[in-house]
């Protein structure tokens, strides 16, 4: 009988250290979802044109649903992207994106103000593909309606991250002899656009820097992943950044492009989202393709002085 008692003792405190440490346990999950719900979201504002809203490419109307498309014109483009990114990355992030084709900063200046001067954590600024539309590779505009955007949210919220995109080059402008990087190297372009934007972001004071998309499209190019020249065909194994008028960016140049706003803004490794990255296998790029642009976006921002940190996995 003694024996019996004891054995029944051992169960019910087996029992009860299991309860406490269950108990122990649930307050301390809940204690780190509670936390997670307690972080405040995030506000990012995109403002540009076809080249931040996906044109000719199905990223133009991917998942409109997840981002605010303030001028109602049922965007999803790069804005989607970054949304989907920092969905997995499980950063808690409020997308919004004004966007009109054709447009430079200072058309967004004068007629889109009431969308853009509300309170905003960060701000992606991309402007017309040559700088200027009527004097190609002249900044004077360009810089002037940047600077002057940045002035207006950090008159919001001083504290904003106001980037500037430098994009890439325009194989039209290069290719063909009505371009005006006609006969340059094909980073020629990009390195333009990319050292106007830093001169830019130098002396402006409410800018606080630069994405090197530009400058990533061309590591893809050095590297071998990405077809420098559209016009002689495409090599096999290698990608198109381009869409069909060799102008604008198809889905994997407007998915490096995200990549790089994605690292720039948040801070975070874009190799860290994987080869099993939503949009990438959502929009038919392969889990290769998806690794190989990942790295390069890192690899650009790292070389543009940029910190990127991984998560650590949970044990």
């Amino acid at each position: 009988m003694t024996a019996i008692k004891k054995a029944i003792g051992a169960v019910f405190l087996a029992l009860a250290m299991t309860s406490g440490a269950t108990a122990f346990a649930r307050p301390h999950a809940q204690a780190q979802v509670d936390q997670q719900e307690r972080v405040a979201p995030r506000h990012i504002l995109f403002v540009g044109n076809s080249f931040t809203f996906g044109a000719l490419s199905p990223v133009h109307r991917y998942r409109p649903g997840i981002v605010h498309d303030l001028n109602g014109d049922g965007v999803g483009g790069v804005p989607a992207l970054f949304a989907t990114f920092v969905e997995q990355a499980g950063l808690n992030w409020v997308v919004s994106l004004e966007t009109s084709p054709g447009k430079g900063l200072d058309w967004h200046l004068a007629n889109r103000r009431s969308e853009i001067d509300r309170v905003w954590d960060a701000v992606v600024l991309q402007g017309y593909s040559t700088l200027d539309a009527s004097d190609p590779g002249n900044p004077k505009r360009h810089a002037a309606a940047a600077d002057a955007i940045a002035r207006m949210v950090k008159k919001r919220n001083e504290k904003a991250d106001v980037e500037l995109t430098a994009t890439w080059t325009r194989a039209d402008q290069t290719y063909q002899p009505q371009g005006h990087w006609y006969g340059k190297p094909v980073n020629a372009m990009a390195d333009d656009l990319q050292s106007a934007s830093v001169e830019i972001d130098r002396k402006s004071k409410a800018i606080t820097g630069v994405v090197p998309v530009g400058e990533a499209w061309n590591r893809a190019f050095a590297e071998g992943i990405a077809d420098p020249n559209p016009y002689d065909g495409i090599e096999f194994g290698k990608l198109d950044l381009w869409s069909y008028d060799q102008y604008h960016a198809d889905t994997p140049g407007y998915y490096l492009e995200a990549l790089t706003v994605f690292g720039k803004v948040t801070g975070r490794d874009p190799r860290s989202l994987g080869r099993g990255e939503r949009a990438a296998s959502d929009l038919g790029l392969s889990p290769d393709e998806a690794e190989a642009l990942q790295a390069v976006a890192a690899k650009t921002l790292i070389d543009h002085g940029v910190t990127l940190h991984t998560p650590r996995k949970p044990l």
